[in-house]
C-alpha cells in the first residue's frame, strides 16, 4: 500500500490537483493499493486517479466539520478516532507520497522521517512531489539541525511520473 498526503484545500481547478489525480493514476495503474485521508482536495483528486485505474482506494478518514464523508472514489473507509490514530494507520504503508499541502501534510511527512530517522520503523520510500518541497528541505537544512543523511531520507520529484517510478511496483506474495 501506498499513502498519499495533501491538501484538503486544493480543487479540480487547481494544477495540483491534476498532478495529484495523475499520480492516483499511475500507482493504480502499477497495482498499488492507495491510501489517502479520505476526505477532499488532493486526496480526492488521488483517490479519483487510483479507482479509475482499477485500484483498491482505502480512505483513512476522521471527524471533522459538519461531519464529512469519505470522497466518492473511496472503497474502504477506515475511520479514525483522531489525528494521532490516522498518522498511525497511514503510517502503516510500503512507502508514502507528498503532493502540494499545507500544515498538516507537512506534519504527516515530518513524522513519516522522523519515524525512519530514528529507526522506529524500516527505511522506506518518502517521496514529494514538486519544487515547493525542495524549498521546503532547503529551508530545514538551514534554519534547523538538519544534515545530509537526514535529507536522503526524502526524495524530490518534479512530477507525478517520476513519483510513480521511484515507488516501483508492490512486492508480490
Amino acid at each position: 500500500m501506498v499513502a498519499v498526503f495533501g491538501s484538503s484545500r486544493i480543487g479540480p481547478d487547481h494544477p495540483d490537483y491534476l498532478v495529484a489525480e495523475r499520480l492516483g493514476r499511475l500507482l493504480g495503474e502499477a497495482g498499488w493499493t492507495v491510501a489517502t485521508g479520505g476526505h477532499d482536495g488532493a486526496m480526492a483528486a488521488v483517490s479519483r486517479g487510483a479507482r479509475e485505474a482499477g485500484a483498491h482506494v482505502v480512505g483513512v478518514t476522521m471527524p471533522g466539520p459538519q461531519g464529512r464523508s469519505p470522497n466518492p472514489w473511496v472503497a474502504e473507509e477506515r475511520p479514525a478516532a483522531d489525528l494521532f490514530a490516522r498518522l498511525g494507520m497511514l503510517l502503516d504503508a510500503d512507502a508514502w507520497i507528498a503532493v502540494a499541502g499545507g500544515v498538516g501534510t507537512l506534519a504527516e511527512i515530518a513524522v513519516a522521517w522522523n519515524l525512519m530517522q530514528n529507526a522506529h520503523v524500516a527505511r522506506r520510500p518518502l517521496i514529494v512531489v514538486g519544487d515547493g518541497w525542495r524549498d521546503v528541505l532547503e529551508a530545514l537544512r538551514a534554519s534547523l539541525v538538519v544534515d545530509s543523511a537526514d535529507l536522503e531520507m526524502v526524495t524530490v520529484v518534479p512530477d507525478a511520473e517520476m513519483a510513480s517510478a521511484a515507488v516501483g511496483r508492490p512486492p508480490t506474495g
